[in-house]
């Protein structure tokens, strides 16, 4: 005869009691430590995005400069704005340099892509693709810009010396912003195309057998298969690089100043010069806080219309 015994039922509750006040004590206690870890980065961005961010937008309604104290003028700075002809300038001039920056570096960031995951999947080529990315931009800048001299810069002795005349690179309103986005898409294609190249790597064989099965070539398979499934990975890589093509700076304040005739005056440079060259606080911080509706805006319909968070493979 088996006899079985249970623990009357005060035991069995307060050792219930016992283990929950510990798991409790447990939770607070990881909490408290990623509080302490997660405190030193939360403490900058509130000082060095949170802050500026509100501060930016207050003086965007105020006539402000570094020898008088902020005076409210409502949306003045806007009306002025509006029939600035610099400001719409260095937005169409901006927006020129976005287009040619994402078109060219999104095209041969995938090609580069696909050569790598046809070809080689070796980490030093990887590493070689992205060692113009780790090069700071004024580095980047200053080397062409030397590279790109209309008198003794390489790139036009070797024009002069097949007999092509030089190219004033950064000189000419026609050639400016293309050389500025070519040396931005320079940089920044071996790491657009390393993204791209982990979206290729997400795509399941079978889905490339099957096509070869069917007969699809390769051009078929690129289109019809290889860009619809790379289409979330797509839709961040444009989205970040629109935002930072409408940040560029630093290549036009090293090479043009924004020269030659504003043909290379971005809304960045042209924010910067109204901010700490004239001293205008208030207006800077107005076409700031506009540039930064326009990226929220551009951002939210590049997601909703490609679609970033569905995928066609199912």
């Amino acid at each position: 005869m088996t006899v079985t015994t249970k623990a009357p039922p005060d035991r069995q509750h307060s050792r219930g009691d016992t283990q929950a006040p510990s798991a409790r004590r447990r939770s607070l206690g990881d909490l408290k430590v990623a509080m302490i870890f997660l405190a030193p980065a939360t403490l900058g961005f509130v000082v060095f995005y949170i802050w500026p961010t509100l501060r930016g937008a207050y003086l965007s309604f105020t006539e402000y400069s570094l020898l008088s104290a902020p005076q409210f003028n409502g949306l003045d700075n806007y009306r002025r704005m509006i029939h600035d002809s610099f400001f719409w300038n260095a937005l169409v001039v901006t927006v020129e340099y976005v287009v040619i920056n994402i078109g060219v570096q999104t095209v041969l960031a995938v090609g580069i892509a696909m050569l790598m995951y046809r070809l080689t999947k070796s980490i030093t080529v990887r590493a070689a693709i992205l060692l113009p990315y780790l090069v700071a931009n004024v580095v980047v800048a200053l080397v062409w810009y030397w590279m790109l001299d209309f008198q003794v810069g390489i790139v036009n002795q070797g024009l002069t010396w097949i007999g092509i005349d030089p190219v004033a690179f950064f000189g000419d309103s026609h050639w400016a912003i293309p050389t500025v986005a070519g040396i931005n898409v320079w940089r920044h294609m071996g790491y657009t195309a390393l993204l791209v190249f982990a979206g290729l790597q997400t795509i399941p064989s079978y889905v490339y057998e099957a096509a070869e099965v069917d007969g699809a070539g390769e051009w078929k398979t690129f289109w019809r298969i290889t860009l619809p499934l790379l289409r979330p990975v797509l839709v961040m890589v444009l989205v970040v690089t629109m935002i930072g093509s409408f940040q560029i700076f630093d290549t036009v304040a090293v090479t043009t100043q924004g020269g030659p005739i504003n043909a290379t005056r971005v809304i960045y440079y042209y924010i910067y010069e109204r901010a700490f060259t004239r001293f205008d606080f208030g207006y800077a911080s107005a076409m700031a806080l506009v540039l930064f509706a326009i990226l929220a805006v551009v951002s939210l319909l590049q997601l909703r219309l490609l679609r970033a968070r569905e995928s066609d493979l199912a």
